[in-house]
């Protein structure tokens, strides 16, 4: 998948929201690191894959693709902010069996590597990974390329009525 339409238009939401809330001239990357680890926490708790301990469903697709998105948002938000951009996916790359939880593991565990060394390697290595989480759950690029969209709507909604 191209990424530039996604970078453009997040690009375009990361300022409107700079703005609007006084932020230009602030840097902003401890916040989205936190916020990218916190929507990570929010996904896996709805795809439940974690509750060894629980016979409760995981939530349904759709809304595992709703938090699944808000993931890609600050994926692209911290690569604006240190001006990277995703490249796309090597061949093969991390594709080996691996079980949902192990790769949420491995997202977790490249945050935390690319929050240490913010550099465009450890940039490509975190936003693939968290791509073949995408995959994992079941996602096709169109899937997520439809929802960024409808999430980026909902997202300017959101900052036009005070959120």
């Amino acid at each position: 998948m191209d990424w530039n339409e996604l970078f453009q238009m997040q690009k375009e939401l990361d300022r409107h929201i700079e703005e609007k809330h006084g932020l230009k001239s602030r840097d902003l990357f401890e916040e989205k690191y936190l916020a990218m680890l916190v929507e990570l926490g929010e996904l896996a708790n709805e795809t439940r894959c974690f509750k060894f301990w629980s016979k409760k469903e995981r939530s349904s697709q759709p809304v595992i693709l709703e938090e699944y998105v808000d993931g890609i948002h600050f994926l692209l938000s911290l690569g604006l902010e240190k001006n990277f951009r995703f490249q796309g996916m090597k061949d093969n790359e991390g594709k080996e069996p691996i079980t949902e939880t192990e790769q949420f593991n491995k997202v977790f565990a490249l945050c935390q590597k690319f929050k240490e060394n913010p550099a465009p390697d450890t940039y490509e290595a975190l936003f693939s990974s968290y791509l073949l989480l995408g995959e994992l759950l079941g996602f096709q690029e169109s899937d997520v390329r439809e929802a960024y969209k409808k999430k980026n709507e909902v997202n300017y909604e959101r900052q036009n009525k005070g959120y």
